[in-house]
C-alpha cells in the first residue's frame, strides 16, 4: 500500500515535499482524539460529512478561550460543544446569501456567509473568520464578526510548498 507521503514525492517536486515528516506531520485522528499542537490541547472532532470523513478542531487557547475550525461543510449540531463560545471561529463561506441562487452553495453542501454569520451569533461566538477557496493560489479571507477590531476581506496567497499564507502586498504572489 502507498502511503500519503509517497503519493505526494511521485506527484509534486521534492520542494514542495521535503518538509513531510520534519515540519508537516501528517496523523491519522479520532473522534474526540485530544493532541497538543504548539503547547495547546486540541480535540478533533468528526463533522458528520455526507461526502467524505472530515473532522474540525478545537484548539484550548488558555484563559478559557477557544479556536474552533468546524471543518469544510455546514455546521452540524454534533459541533455545538465545541464551537459554542469560541473565541475565534474558522468557518467556510461558499458565498453571499444574495448569490446562493447563482451559486448553489447547499447543493455543494457549503454555507453562505449569512447561514455563518447567523451561526456564531447564536453559538456566542466573539469573532468569525470565514474562508473558501476556488482559486488554487489565492484565498479570501473575510473577518465578518470581531469585538475591537477592522471587518473586512483580505485576499492572501496560498503557498502550498510550505502549507500557509502570505500576505499578497509583501511579496506572496500567487504563483
Amino acid at each position: 500500500m502507498i502511503t500519503i507521503k509517497e503519493m505526494a514525492e511521485m506527484l509534486y517536486p521534492k520542494k514542495q515535499t521535503c518538509y513531510i515528516g520534519d515540519r508537516l506531520h501528517l496523523v491519522v485522528v479520532e473522534d474526540g482524539e485530544e493532541r497538543t499542537i504548539m503547547g495547546h490541547k486540541t480535540t478533533f472532532f468528526d463533522i458528520q460529512s455526507t461526502k467524505a470523513k472530515q473532522f474540525g478542531f478545537c484548539m484550548d487557547m488558555g484563559n478559557g478561550e477557544k479556536f474552533t475550525c468546524c471543518g469544510d461543510e455546514p455546521y452540524n449540531e454534533c459541533e455545538k460543544k465545541y464551537a459554542e463560545n469560541s473565541k475565534w471561529l474558522l468557518h467556510e463561506a461558499f458565498c453571499l446569501f444574495d448569490q446562493a441562487d447563482r451559486f448553489h452553495p447547499y447543493e455543494k453542501h457549503h454555507s453562505t456567509a449569512k447561514d455563518a454569520s447567523e451561526l456564531a451569533e447564536q453559538l456566542g461566538v466573539q469573532n468569525l473568520i470565514l474562508y473558501h477557496t476556488e482559486d488554487k493560489n489565492i484565498a479570501e479571507v473575510i473577518v465578518a464578526k470581531q469585538r475591537n477590531g477592522p471587518l473586512g476581506t483580505v485576499k492572501l496567497a496560498w503557498l502550498g510548498q510550505y502549507t500557509r499564507f502570505a500576505s499578497l502586498q509583501q511579496g506572496g504572489a500567487a504563483q
